[in-house]
């Protein structure tokens, strides 16, 4: 386990906050992410994002005079080692939040084990719509968007660029994987796609040319694809090498290329388009100041899990003002409905299911750059509250 402390001297000006130096007790939240791995890429921007925002809110005096504290651990994207670690956070640690979640099963699991020690979590990644639809908490949170949302900005950009495209999906064989292919596939034929199959791998695949005669053979026009992280860079490049990508359209979930894998697919990527809730293209001085920052730093741009950990501090210490306390029950309800400012904008957590609404993104890569080719505003994008738990 790791920890993250110290001050630093940049204000913080998008969460709007002030103050000094503290001696009192800090806060301490918990992180388990993956630091290595297949998603260890993600992990790093779950990390960056965290971290540059502590050290913003600690040099501006911390939350209710508090200072804040990140205590991480290694999830591996594996659920039964991150309930392990989780549970160590919250028992031994006696941490008061925790985060970082990346393996959607990983959230579910530590979901579970949050209500048992009553005390809250948010994922900043996981995609899967089952955490905030039929398997929702009481004691999670989803900052980021969910795989419908995803679904909503990348189905209309296909249905206006390729109308009635024969898809095929591809997708690793898990939580996150199957709902994702789930929810754009759904999407996707409610405007008109049709579907020619589907195949699922195993996560952290050495080999995917073993699937590519399934895909020949379903002619399809578009490929949708949930694969994340390394699995993304051996996927597209084995496509390249194989000649795949001549004459076929490659899309897929938010985080499938992003700016910590992008360099490693290089050409492979280009021409990929996906439904995101971040670019660090977007054109506002929030954002703006918030790519600059976060360069600085660590010389590498932001993505969505970068921006959305970042956000998460906002959220969190506003939840925390407005309660007066970290005590569970007030906290949980004073997050409910709560808005609070990002690098994407306002963002409000939507009482009934703990859903984030917030605008969504159809982003294209070329030659290496993201560029936003559609957009689709947070209450269309977010579809109905499915959870009947709370």
């Amino acid at each position: 386990m790791t920890k993250a402390t110290l001050p630093a001297t940049a204000a913080l000006a998008l969460l709007g906050l002030a103050g000094g130096a503290s001696a009192a007790e800090p806060i301490r939240i918990g992180v388990v992410t993956p630091l290595s791995g297949t998603y260890a890429p993600i992990g790093q921007q779950v990390r960056w994002g965290l971290e540059l925002a502590l050290k913003e809110v600690n040099a501006a005096g911390g939350i209710m005079g508090r200072p804040v504290e990140l205590l991480f651990e290694d999830e591996e994207a594996n659920p039964a080692v991150a309930t392990q670690k989780a549970e160590k956070l919250f028992q031994v640690n006696k941490v008061d939040f925790l985060t970082g979640t990346v393996n959607s099963g990983s959230t579910l699991a530590v979901g579970q084990l949050a209500e048992r020690n009553d005390r809250l979590i948010a994922t900043t990644v996981s995609f899967s719509d089952a955490i905030t639809t039929d398997k929702c908490s009481p004691n999670v949170f989803r900052v980021n968007a969910r795989a419908g949302q995803q679904s909503a900005a990348l189905a209309e950009w296909l249905a206006k660029d390729k109308p009635q495209a024969k898809v095929y999906y591809l997708g690793p064989d898990y939580e996150m994987g199957r709902s994702t292919v789930a929810a754009f596939k759904a999407a996707a034929e409610k405007t008109g796609a049709q579907s020619t199959g589907e195949v699922f791998a195993p996560l952290d695949s050495k080999d995917y040319s073993q699937y590519f005669g399934q895909l020949r053979a379903a002619r399809p026009a578009v490929l949708y694809t949930s694969t994340a992280g390394n699995d993304t860079v051996r996927l597209l490049t084995q496509m390249s090498e194989y000649g795949l990508l001549r004459n076929l359209t490659v899309v897929g979930a938010s985080g499938t290329v992003t700016a910590q894998n992008i360099g490693a697919i290089g050409k492979a990527a280009d021409g990929f388009v996906t439904g995101v809730g971040y670019s660090a293209e977007l054109d506002t001085p929030e954002n703006k100041a918030f790519v600059a920052a976060f360069r600085k730093a660590y010389d590498a741009a932001p993505d969505l899990y970068g921006a959305d950990s970042y956000g998460l501090l906002a959220f969190y210490k506003a939840a925390v003002e407005k309660a007066g306390t970290t005590e569970t029950a007030k906290l949980r309800e004073a997050m409910r409905g709560l808005q609070w400012p990002t690098p994407q904008g306002l963002k409000t957590m939507r009482a009934g299911d703990h859903q984030a609404i917030q605008d969504m993104y159809a982003v294209r890569v070329t030659e290496g750059r993201f560029t936003i080719v559609g957009t689709v505003p947070g209450e269309a994008a977010i579809g109905p509250d499915l959870c009947a738990r709370f």
